[in-house]
């Protein structure tokens, strides 16, 4: 089952459930992201989910 975890500035999954995101994942990260003080602790999920086979999707728009 394919999951979608999106990071924005005010709502983001745990960080374990962004670690353990693999193959078939998605992990969405909008550009307000960046504004939250805890950030630098989902940039390194996100690559660890990428090393385990998630896709990631940077949105540089406030799109969905």
């Amino acid at each position: 089952m394919t999951a979608i975890h999106t990071i924005d500035d005010a709502n983001a999954p745990a960080l374990g459930d962004i670690r353990t995101a693999g193959k078939d994942d998605v992990i969405r990260v909008r550009r307000s992201a960046v504004q939250r003080k805890d950030f630098a602790k989902y940039w390194e999920a996100i690559g660890v989910a990428l090393k385990r086979g998630a896709v990631v999707d940077v949105r540089n728009r406030e799109e969905n």
